[in-house]
C-alpha cells in the first residue's frame, strides 16, 4: 500500500473509501480481485486513510488476528469463491459487498491463528527473498544483453579493428571501414491505418494488422488483430509482403520503451506504427538491432502528443545517424547477436518459470495453512 500522498480531510471526505490502521482492504473489481490485490492498512498518518471506491474494507473483530485475516483474504479458496459471486460484464465485474458480509472464513482459536501467522510470515519472507533475487537476475540478464547489443552494433565484433571518429559525440569511435548516413538516406518511413470497425467484413481475416500492443518481441509473424483481403482492396490498407523493421511512433509505451521489431510475411500496420523500408544499405535485422541499441538516444525524440499520449518525432528521426557496416558484416553481426539473444532468452525463460513456480508454491502454502491442511499448525 502506497502511503506517500497526504491530503486534507476535506479533500477526501466525500468520494473516497475510508479505512484505518488494522483494516483489511480488498480490491473489488476484476482482475484485481482475482489477482489477490489487497493490503493490511498500517502506519497511516493519524491512523486513517482514504482510497479508491473500488475497495471493500473489512475490520477484524476481537477474536481475529488481523494478519491471519489478511492471509485468508489472499488464499485461493476466498478468491475463487468471490470470483464465482462477481456481477457485471467484461472488465467491470465486481465482488458485491454482500459477499464480504456473508463471508464465513474458517477461524481457529486466536492462539492457532497467531501460530499460523508466524509460520506464514517466516515462510513467505523466505520465498519473497528468493523471488527478489531472481528478479534481480532478470535485470542483470537484460543489462548484459543490452550492453552486448550496443557494443557489437556500434563497435563491431572485432576488438582489433582499426577505429575512426564517427563525428557524433554519443556514438564515439566506430570501425574505420564503416560508413555513417542520416536515416533519411537509408530508409523511408511508411505509415499505416485502421479500417473502420463498422464494416465487419474488414476484420477477422488472415492478414496480421500490427499495432503497438503486438511489438513485444524482436520478430513478429502474427498479431492479435487480423484483417481480410477485402480490407486491403476496399479500404486501401497498405499491404507489406517483404521483411521490414517496424517501429512504434505513438502511444504511452514510449514513456518507457521504443519498441522495434522485424515483421515477417504478409502484414499491415496501424497508424501508431511505421514500416522502415530500407533503401538497400541496411538489412531489416540490422535496423532493428541498431535502433534498439540506441534506445536511450531515441527517448530524447519522444514528445507529448494529443490526449496526453507520447509520440516519437519522426521529423527528427530522419536526421538520426545510422551506422553502415558492409552488408555481409551486418548479416554476420545480426546472426551472432541473434544466437546470443536466443541463449539469453532461454536463460530468462528459466528464471521466469522459477519465479512462477515460487509464486504458485507461496499461494498454495498460504491456502494450506489457513484452511487447516498443515497438521503441525492445527
Amino acid at each position: 500500500m502506497k502511503l506517500d500522498e497526504v491530503r486534507e480531510l476535506g479533500e477526501v471526505y466525500n468520494g473516497y473509501t475510508y479505512f484505518a490502521d488494522g483494516d483489511l482492504c480488498v480490491a473489488k473489481i476484476t482482475p484485481c480481485f482475482e489477482n489477490g490485490k489487497g493490503a493490511l492498512a498500517a502506519g497511516l498518518t493519524n491512523g486513517v486513510g482514504f482510497g479508491t471506491t473500488e475497495l471493500h474494507i473489512v475490520r477484524p473483530g476481537p477474536n481475529i488476528d488481523q494478519r491471519f485475516l489478511f492471509y485468508v483474504s489472499i488464499a485461493d479458496d476466498f478468491r475463487k469463491l468471490g470470483e464465482s459471486e462477481m456481477y457485471g460484464a467484461g472488465g467491470q465485474k465486481r465482488v458485491d459487498e454482500s459477499f464480504i458480509k456473508d463471508w464465513m472464513p474458517p477461524l481457529p482459536p486466536i492462539d492457532t491463528q497467531r501460530r499460523i501467522v508466524r509460520f506464514l510470515d517466516e515462510k513467505t519472507a523466505r520465498i519473497d527473498g528468493l523471488i527478489e533475487k531472481k528478479r534481480a537476475l532478470l535485470d542483470r540478464l537484460a543489462e548484459k544483453r543490452q550492453a552486448l547489443l550496443t557494443r557489437a552494433i556500434t563497435k563491431g565484433l572485432n576488438p582489433d579493428a582499426a577505429m575512426k571518429p564517427s563525428g557524433i559525440d554519443w556514438l564515439g569511435d566506430i570501425p574505420a571501414h564503416w560508413d555513417v548516413k542520416r536515416f533519411r538516406f537509408t530508409a523511408r518511413l511508411i505509415s499505416g491505418s485502421t479500417p473502420t470497425t463498422t464494416v465487419p467484413e474488414y476484420w477477422n481475416g488472415e492478414i496480421p494488422w500490427i499495432s503497438p500492443k503486438d511489438v513485444k518481441t524482436d520478430e513478429l509473424f502474427s498479431s492479435a488483430d487480423r484483417v481480410t483481403e477485402y480490407a486491403v482492396s476496399d479500404y486501401g490498407l497498405k499491404l507489406h509482403e517483404d521483411d521490414h523493421a517496424i517501429i512504434v511512433i505513438r502511444g504511452m509505451i514510449l514513456a518507457r520503451k521504443v519498441p522495434v521489431a522485424v515483421a515477417r510475411g504478409r502484414y499491415t500496420i496501424n497508424q501508431d506504427m511505421k514500416v522502415i523500408q530500407s533503401k538497400g544499405d541496411v538489412t531489416p535485422e540490422f535496423f532493428q538491432m541498431y535502433l534498439s541499441s540506441i534506445e536511450s538516444f531515441l527517448f530524447t525524440l519522444v514528445a507529448e502528443a494529443g490526449h496526453g499520449t507520447k509520440a516519437l518525432r519522426t521529423d527528427v528521426l530522419s536526421d538520426v545517424p545510422v551506422l553502415l557496416p558492409p552488408i555481409e558484416e551486418q548479416r554476420s553481426l545480426t546472426a551472432t547477436l541473434t544466437r546470443n539473444r536466443e541463449e539469453t532468452d532461454d536463460a530468462v525463460e528459466k528464471v521466469r518459470s522459477s519465479i512462477e513456480g515460487l509464486a504458485e508454491y507461496r499461494s498454495a502454502l498460504i491456502t494450506a495453512a489457513v484452511t487447516g491442511q498443515i497438521a503441525e499448525l492445527r
